[in-house]
């Protein structure tokens, strides 16, 4: 039963803790949102297999990252409670039991609702109690050429400690019965799945009567551990996973070179300290207490799994199988219409400003912008920033290419983002030996800003051309996740960034800017100001409203901005994608806002401001959202869309329609938990599909 909020009155303080949400249930509770589509039988079924991983992989991150450092600091006596007043411990507690729902809701949908909505498809994940003689012959061949080859069994012993096992590695504990050829009594031995092992495994035609059929290898592992062990009776073996801490320490300002220290630290990462250990519900309880022992974890550490320990990794047959009709309808991104039968895009920019809505509109777009300025022999420099690139990404080639057609090319590579920090290191290196200058970023700040500038002689005069984007620079991410890209002209805009990648690669001093917000500078105390200007005219009688799309809200600061400006009468629309920390409607504090959660076919990742302003609005897109991270922590921009027709633009597509959506939107509650919106009698509104077919009329939706 959900315990009733307290109710604040109207002069209650604005930073008491009952007022706040905490951060991490709340990025705890976004899984269940995606579940939910997951488990939706309206949406195609290796769609709903795909959602099932991403659960999955969100909820390894969230015990890497998250609950690792929670753990760590309340370990040390160093964690302090966040706005919402939870201890560590309490905070623990209720992470554990909230996961725990999510984890046993995750292997219902695998067992219950998408085995068999993929078997009514003819495709099938056979476990060892359903494999003909046919079958099983065929597997045993395939595990004694492929797999026993490979293995590498360990017998524990005084002899055999127990090993180091690595991140989220899939494991066996075998229980052993009778002696080896030296004597020794078989106990317990471990068995390690080589990472060169394919985790699924599909079943040739010749051997099934029908459809794609695949096993697990744990399944294989577990059905045929005894040949590994010959001699011994094998009297149980239970699939086993433990989830390390993945965060990287790095102290940046005592090291001498950034991407050394980094490499050092991504070789001891898969080995760090132990924070979960995931074991199939069959296994005892003695071994499950030989293994916390070995990782040095708790009881409270351990999550059974009624199902393979590793179910991610279902989610490869997505791209295996063409099978169309089972996932959403292909659609063709558009190019701007602004670039229609034009060649020099640069023509077009210096008339006016170009905007792209991803995935709608193709990313390809600002991959001929650079190949433009690759190749221009005006062109005399370029810089960019990179978060995230992507291995396959055409932008370092272009970049590299750039360089060696006598560029100044200068390249902003966050090397800090997390999971990518080796690639991006990589990336570095290749980008240094072709001869382009490239930084790391502000020791203790993250580059985060998406931006590209170019600058071009035309005439006498130096012309700056700029890209600046809410999302990262990586092809694939761009065909699934939303995002708004502006490219321009407007010399201020130029001027401004030509300032921030001075101040990165020059280590400058403070700049004054005049049409962009700079975090960690003036990003924060522009939006504060803009929410207090609204608060203003509230409070003088006039129209006042704020509209926000971001993946997260947390930053305690601007929360208690938004309940002064909620008091005084300001209209607040907050659509928040993920984590969201404040409380909406609270009787006397914020009755005013609204807080709603879009999930659908793309991640939501645009981060869009608008601010009434009197009757003059101000929207603004940034690739910050309103967490005390991006606005103190990183460096970020947001930039102004000044062309009224663009501006009219964005506030249809990413604020008005998704505040009309009824089919994928989720209502934040007082009290934390979500309610899923119906369309009622209304007209059924879906922000996405919309989009899809406002920008893409081919598409078959």
């Amino acid at each position: 039963m959900r315990r009733k909020p307290e109710t604040p009155s109207p002069t209650a303080d604005r930073s008491a803790p009952e007022l706040y949400l905490s951060r991490e249930l709340a990025a705890l509770e976004f899984n269940f949102r995606v579940l939910a589509q997951a488990r939706d039988e309206q949406i195609p079924v290796l769609e709903r297999l795909r959602y099932l991983s991403i659960v999955v992989n969100n909820l390894d991150e969230f015990f890497e990252v998250r609950v690792a450092m929670l753990k760590h600091h309340h370990y040390y006596g160093s964690a302090a409670p966040g706005p919402d007043g939870i201890s560590s411990g309490e905070l623990l507690t209720r992470i554990r039991k909230r996961a725990l729902e999510l984890v046993a809701e995750e292997y219902i949908t695998w067992q219950d609702e998408l085995g068999p909505a993929l078997a009514r498809e003819d495709i099938h994940f056979l476990t060892r109690d359903r494999w003909s003689d046919r079958q099983r012959r065929w597997l045993q061949g395939y595990f004694e050429n492929e797999v026993m080859p490979v293995l590498s069994p360990l017998g524990l012993d005084p002899a055999h400690p127990f090993p180091r096992i690595l991140n989220k590695t899939l494991n066996l504990a075998v229980v052993l019965k009778g002696r080896d050829a030296f004597g020794r009594e078989g106990h317990m031995a471990l068995l390690r799945a080589p990472r060169s092992l394919p985790r699924i495994i599909r079943m040739p035609d010749e051997v099934c009567d029908t459809g794609d059929n695949y096993v697990f290898l744990a399944e294989l592992l577990q059905a045929f551990v005894d040949l590994v062990f010959p001699g011994f009776k094998v009297a149980g073996s239970y699939q086993f996973r433990v989830t390390r801490n993945s965060e990287l320490v790095v102290e940046e300002a005592e090291v001498d070179n950034l991407a050394r220290a980094l490499s050092e630290e991504l070789l001891g990462r898969g080995y760090a300290r132990p924070v979960r250990l995931e074991i199939g519900s069959d296994c005892p309880k003695a071994i499950v207490s030989m293994l916390t022992a070995n990782f040095e974890l708790e009881d409270t550490d351990v999550y059974r799994c009624n199902g393979p320990v590793n179910i991610i990794r279902a989610g490869i047959i997505y791209d295996q199988l063409d099978r169309p009709e089972l996932k959403f309808p292909r659609f063709t991104p558009q190019l701007p219409h602004a670039f229609d039968d034009v060649k020099c895009k640069f023509d077009v920019l210096r008339q006016r400003d170009v905007l792209m809505h991803h995935p709608y509109e193709s990313f390809a777009v600002v991959v001929d912008l650079l190949r433009q300025a690759a190749q221009d022999p005006n062109v005399l420099a370029i810089k960019q920033t990179l978060y995230r690139a992507g291995v396959d990404t055409p932008l370092v080639d272009l970049l590299v290419e750039a360089a060696r057609n006598g560029k100044d090319v200068t390249v902003v590579i966050e090397l800090r983002a997390r999971f990518d920090e080796e690639a991006n290191i990589r990336l570095a290196t290749r980008l240094q030996e072709a001869g382009v200058q490239v930084v790391y970023g502000v020791v203790g700040y993250k580059t985060h800003a998406k931006a590209l500038l170019i600058v071009r002689r035309e005439g006498d005069t130096l012309r700056r051309y700029v890209h600046l984007s809410t999302g990262n620079y990586h092809q694939a991410n761009s065909r699934a996740y939303t995002d708004i890209g502006l490219m321009t002209s407007n010399p201020d805009i130029g001027e401004d960034l030509h300032k921030i990648f001075q101040q990165l690669s020059g280590l400058g001093p403070m700049i004054e800017l005049k049409r962009l917000l700079h975090s960690p500078f003036t990003l924060y105390k522009s939006v504060m100001e803009k929410i207090e200007r609204e608060t203003r005219h509230a409070q003088e009688g006039k129209p006042a409203r704020i509209v926000a799309k971001l993946n997260a809200l947390n930053e305690a600061h601007v929360i208690e901005a938004l309940y002064r400006a909620s008091q005084a009468g300001v209209e607040i629309d907050l659509i928040v994608r993920g984590a969201c920390t404040l409380r909406p409607g609270l009787r006397g504090v914020s009755e005013r806002i609204r807080v709603r959660s879009i999930v659908g076919r793309f991640l939501e990742h645009s981060r869009v401001y608008w601010f009434a302003n009197d009757g003059a609005p101000e929207i603004y897109c940034a690739s910050a959202d309103w967490m005390e991270r991006n606005l103190m922590r990183r460096i970020e921009i947001a930039f102004p869309i000044l062309d009224p027709e663009l501006a009219a633009r964005v506030y249809n597509e990413t604020l008005a329609n998704y505040l009309s959506d009824n089919t994928q939107a989720w209502l934040l509650g007082s009290d934390g938990h979500y309610q899923r919106a119906q369309p009622g009698d209304a007209i059924p509104h879906n922000a996405q599909q919309i989009l899809l077919e406002k920008i893409c009329p081919t598409t078959k939706v």
